[in-house]
């Protein structure tokens, strides 16, 4: 029986959705604007890269070809020749978001539905009530931040009054969330998951998607780094997702990453987790010779949406998909004949785009059936015909929405 290994490469859009303007993302394109940086030269940086953007194995996936479907333009450097397997298109979200839940739910099968809320761009941006309960309620001195801001700078803006006072830094984005930073040891670790519990609870009145733990140490503001204890504490994901429909059937899932927070810890079985991208990579790489036949590995590469799409970083980000090209081999060495292979995105964060949020982007999908002829998909009507094609390729029951894409040349 195959298998099936998706993985999202976080933040990787392909050109603006069909209603990126509701979004005031009209023109933003991650991968296409990257390429054409590095061919523009302005994705050099001494030390780390120059160039053309080089991402060989990708491409020979159709990686060029997918944005040449969402967009119209072949980005510079890419080709149009792709690997006789090579499974190649993009698509559109359904949904009303932009952030990394609904890109998730949708992949997975099933979109969200409805309008999550939102906070003004302005300071205080929550509503007062919202405040005074999370204060009460997790007994805290008050809280600081209360705007729209990305976490590395309010971090750095804000950590030394945080130490000073104990108050929490409180603050959210263009997305549906309430994200509360906090020193690790000087608030503790456990508390913070505690205080984002609370906030979880009260932010339920409001439509939030999320609450997110940001945990960080150092002693000042030159020192200042976010740890990898992030925790998400989302709304529970729509029923007949892919997890719940392998779940169903008894398969083995392995999550990788960010996905079992991203799912609420629902059907998404042996939850794995890395510091990095590299060492997320080095477990996938360890635990898909183990993954039973029909098993399902659902990975979420998170480091180009908050280490360079956030931080507006387009070196950055040529670099890091420059490194995860580079160990494409190693994951489909891991492959059985007949397993399937799936990368694709959730959602844009163009790094040359204005503000610090993500973006409402197409995004692309790559791969391959190991020993079998692939083709091109085209471009599809919803993030969930990514997942009714894994549940199809593992002979699993539909999920809740979209139609499987057929290979063909």
């Amino acid at each position: 029986m195959p298998r099936a290994l998706l993985l999202v490469l976080d933040s990787l859009g392909c050109g603006g959705a069909p209603d990126a303007a509701d979004f005031g993302d009209a023109g933003a394109d991650t991968l296409g604007h990257i390429a054409q940086a590095c061919a523009d030269g302005r994705g050099d940086r001494d030390g780390l890269r120059s160039g053309a953007l080089r991402i060989p194995h990708l491409d020979a996936l159709g990686l060029g070809l997918a944005c040449e479907r969402s967009t119209g333009a072949l980005p510079p450097g890419f080709t149009r020749a792709v690997r006789r397997d090579a499974i190649y298109g993009c698509a559109i979200e359904t949904a009303l978001g932009k952030d990394t839940p609904s890109g998730h739910w949708e992949i997975a099968g099933a979109p969200f539905i409805g309008r999550l809320g939102l906070f003004p761009a302005t300071t205080p941006c929550f509503p007062r009530e919202l405040v005074e309960a999370l204060v009460r309620e997790a007994r805290l001195p008050g809280v600081i931040g209360d705007k729209h801001a990305a976490g590395v700078a309010i971090v750095e803006e804000l950590g030394e009054e945080h130490l000073r006072t104990g108050k929490p830094i409180v603050y959210t984005s263009a997305d549906s969330v309430i994200q509360i930073a906090a020193h690790e040891d000087a608030f503790g670790l456990e508390r913070l998951y505690e205080t984002c519990r609370i906030a979880r609870r009260i932010a339920n009145r409001w439509n939030v998607g999320r609450v997110i733990a940001r945990p960080f140490v150092g002693t000042g503001r030159a020192d200042f780094r976010r740890t990898p204890r992030r925790k998400d504490f989302p709304i529970p994901p729509p029923p007949g997702n892919l997890l719940d429909r392998a779940a169903e059937a008894g398969r083995a899932v392995l999550s990788f990453g960010k996905i079992g927070d991203i799912f609420g810890h629902r059907a998404t079985g042996e939850e794995v987790k890395g510091a990095s991208n590299d060492a997320l990579i080095d477990l996938v790489c360890a635990r898909m010779p183990t993954l039973p036949d029909g098993g399902l590995a659902f990975a979420n590469l998170v480091d180009l949406d908050t280490d360079f799409g956030h931080r507006r970083d387009v070196a950055g980000y040529a670099a890091g998909l420059e490194a995860f090209d580079r160990r494409t081999p190693e994951i489909e060495a891991t492959l059985r004949d007949g397993d399937l292979l799936i990368v694709t995105a959730d959602h844009g964060n163009d790094p040359t785009w204005r503000g610090t949020d993500h973006t409402r982007e197409n995004v692309p999908i790559v791969g391959f059936v190991r020993g079998r002829r692939g083709g091109d998909v085209g471009r599809r009507a919803s993030f969930a015909d990514i997942g009714q094609t894994v549940a199809r390729h593992l002979g699993l029951a539909a999920p809740a929405a979209g139609a499987a894409c057929d290979f063909r040349d």
